[in-house]
């Protein structure tokens, strides 16, 4: 189940035209993670093919890049990383530097206080999970709920609240704030129904960037040689890795740990950067994750996948996998693991089907927030 996507190259984005509508995307650009990454220059990349004058609205905060430093070379904790593995998860740091470096930045703006973002006519916020009022480092974060943004239309796009259950419902204070948007969209069912409850307006549901606008194949990076599974994730269950084990072992595939340290995998790759982690998703034969953009990456790329659940990413893989039909591949906790039957055929035909139908729906809602 391959998914048409598009190839579209990222230099296209500077050949832009004075006559077009300005958009800046607000979302979380910087992050070293490799989900957060694809997801914003995926949307950058959409949004300039319809004809937009596209750039990633640049806030800074020394306290989130401080936070974000210390979590990418430690990115395990309570499980402290070696002087070895912080060596390579520093030199995964500076390729996704690199990579942040060529995008189409604006110029930069403090994310307190935004007064010097630039004008655009409309700005995205999302996607990610901009909304969530637990992120440890950015929850709460005015600006993503349309607080002091030079802009004369402010609208979501695959916005999420993440780990926030809407059975936590929202106070008064971010009901208001979220009436400030002339348009809403979301990515999950769980950040549709607090929207509801908060607003009394139904938002949108529509796909990930990276589902919507994929990354094209990107041939100039090599990937492992041979059959290997990915593994992409940290914290994963111990009966879960055992299963990955005799999977893999019984089938002659090595095991692939990409950007984190899982020491039941054959192979620890934690260095690699993001077109790294694109590339070897597309050519692995099967993607065995906790994490929401592993399984996002598995759809796009039609690999089979097998999804262990986290308390943290539980509302955006249980809404992902129930949207597109791909719920038996989300592990109940407690329940017998049986990889074969997950990963040994591939993706039932009716995902590609259903994704292709959530593009034509995502598409709608930009007609009516670009035109």
């Amino acid at each position: 189940m391959k998914l048409p996507g598009t190839d579209d190259s990222s230099t296209r984005l500077y050949d832009l035209r004075e006559e077009t509508r300005s958009v800046g995307i607000l979302t979380f650009h910087r992050c070293i993670n490799y989900g957060s990454y694809w997801q914003a220059r995926c949307l950058v990349e959409g949004v300039h093919a319809r004809g937009h004058h596209v750039m990633l609205l640049d806030h800074e905060s020394p306290r989130v890049t401080r936070a974000e430093w210390r979590g990418a070379l430690q990115p395990t904790l309570p499980v402290r990383a070696s002087a070895e593995d912080r060596r390579r998860y520093g030199a995964k740091l500076r390729k996704f530097l690199c990579a942040f470096d060529a995008l189409p930045l604006s110029p930069g703006f403090d994310l307190v206080d935004p007064i010097e973002m630039p004008h655009v006519d409309t700005v995205l916020v999302g996607s990610d999970e901009v909304w969530n009022l637990r992120h440890p480092w950015y929850g709460g974060a005015s600006i993503f709920f349309g607080q002091g943004l030079n802009a004369e239309c402010v609208a979501a796009y695959a916005a999420s609240f993440g780990s926030y259950d809407a059975d936590a419902g929202l106070d008064p204070y971010w009901q208001d704030q979220l009436r400030r948007f002339d348009m809403i969209a979301v990515r999950d069912e769980n950040s549709q129904r607090l929207v509801q409850e908060a607003i009394g307006r139904i938002p949108a549901l529509v796909l990930d960037p990276c589902l919507q606008f994929p990354p094209a194949a990107d041939a100039a990076t090599p990937v492992p040689e041979g059959r290997y599974g990915l593994v992409y994730g940290h914290g994963l269950p111990q009966d879960f890795a055992e299963a990955a084990r005799r999977w893999a072992a019984a089938r002659g595939i090595r095991l692939i740990s990409i950007g984190y340290r899982n020491d039941w995998a054959d192979e620890q790759w934690l260095d690699a950067g993001p077109h790294d982690f694109a590339a070897a998703m597309a050519g692995a034969d099967a993607v065995l994750t906790n994490f929401f953009h592993g399984c996002v990456f598995a759809l796009v790329n039609g690999v089979p996948f097998a999804c262990a659940t986290s308390s943290y990413r539980m509302n955006k893989v249980r809404d992902l996998t129930a949207l597109l039909g791909a719920e038996r591949h989300l592990l109940v906790p407690g329940a017998p693991i049986n990889l074969g039957a997950i990963l040994d055929v591939p993706l039932d035909d009716a995902i590609a089907g259903r994704i292709l139908a959530m593009r034509d729906q995502s598409n709608a809602y930009l007609d009516k927030v670009l035109g």
